[in-house]
């Protein structure tokens, strides 16, 4: 990372577009955890998520998918998948869904569940330094 990178808070790294036609293959078939964020054009919440996802997608790059579905544009997913309202992430480990939350979320909170649930209390260590 180049000092220009330190001093904007690391490269940008955008979420995994995802959407009816690749869901299978970019969430359910990845052999990486995955945080698929689903959103909607109109939501205040998931636009204040949106630059913490994007920090999320850089920190975790190559070891979490952080994904992303516009919920207004992928209806028939967002039926499969049950979503209600959001922003709700959604997060899968071995190719199944091992949970979810509804509504905003900071950083700190999305480290500590990426730590336990997704990547397991070493491979988290190793995303602070």
């Amino acid at each position: 990372m180049g000092l220009l990178d330190a001093l904007l808070g690391g490269p940008k790294v955008l979420p995994v577009h995802v959407d009816d036609g690749n869901f299978d293959d970019e969430v359910l078939r990845s052999d990486l955890p995955v945080m698929l964020d689903v959103w909607g054009p109109d939501c205040a919440p998931c636009r204040q998520m949106e630059p913490v996802v994007m920090r999320i997608a850089g920190r975790y790059q190559g070891r979490v998918k952080v994904a992303e579905l516009n919920a207004a544009a992928a209806p028939r997913t967002v039926r499969r998948l049950g979503v209600r309202g959001t922003p709700t992430l959604v997060f899968y480990r071995n190719r199944a869904e091992i949970g979810r939350v509804v509504g905003y979320r900071g950083e700190g909170f999305l480290d500590e569940l990426f730590r336990a649930e997704l990547l397991g209390d070493d491979a988290g260590r190793t995303a602070r330094g």
